[in-house]
């Protein structure tokens, strides 16, 4: 039997699609410069204008989840961040995170806060979007999920200008989000200078850590980097 014509027999309830798995130190949130495995999941509902992995909306391979396991385990490493694409948008996600902290792996998703994160494991950091006016995705948010984070979890807002600062300082404050989870914020790559965005916080004195990619400060916009 070919290796497609097996993947396809796979129970779909057991599988997958995987754009890539990598071995990399995390580049953001609060398990920053730790060696982590990251596993990829192909696909995204989401189109955002700073998308930095447009090569994960369709190419993939299917795997069965213990499959995922045994190569995750080859890197010898705790710490596994399973991101996308969009991951929660493939159902079987919240399995492999469920089995990948049985494992004894201390486990993180990252997320576009755009889908449903009710069902994720409680033993998983939930590192959670908030989509700025600059993304072009801001009417994508959902309000929903804010109730349900915990100070395990952390929200990420992605500024893209003076305007997306703004906005998001507006947006905590209306949702009440300080207080409920670590805040983060982060320049967009290419169009605001970190710097400006350091002053802009501290000028206003927000209770939000800021932060860089430090894989895009490593390696730039390399792929399974």
């Amino acid at each position: 039997m070919s290796g497609v014509r097996a993947r396809e027999q796979l129970p779909k309830g057991e599988r997958l699609r995987v754009n890539e798995i990598f071995y990399s130190l995390q580049g953001e949130a609060d398990a920053i410069g730790l060696r982590t495995v990251f596993v990829r999941l192909t696909g995204c509902p989401l189109r955002c204008h700073y998308c930095d992995t447009e090569y994960a909306f369709h190419a993939g391979e299917w795997h069965d989840i213990d499959a995922i396991l045994d190569k995750v385990g080859e890197f010898a490493t705790p710490h596994v961040c399973v991101t996308g694409g969009e991951p929660l948008a493939q159902p079987n996600c919240r399995l492999l995170l469920m089995r990948l902290c049985d494992a004894g792996h201390h486990v993180s998703l990252e997320t576009s806060g755009a889908l449903d994160i009710a069902g994720v494991d409680a033993r998983v950091s939930r590192v959670v979007d908030v989509k700025t006016p600059g993304s072009g995705e801001a009417a994508r948010n959902r309000i929903e999920n804010f109730p349900l984070l915990t100070r395990h979890d952390q929200l990420k807002f992605v500024i893209c200008s003076r305007e997306d600062f703004e906005w998001s300082k507006a947006f905590i404050e209306q949702h009440a989000l300080s207080g409920r989870c670590e805040i983060l914020f982060s320049p967009s790559y290419t169009q605001i200078s970190p710097k400006d965005l350091a002053e802009w916080i501290l000028a206003d004195r927000l209770p939000v850590r800021f932060q860089l990619q430090l894989h895009k400060v490593l390696w730039g916009d390399t792929p399974g980097r």
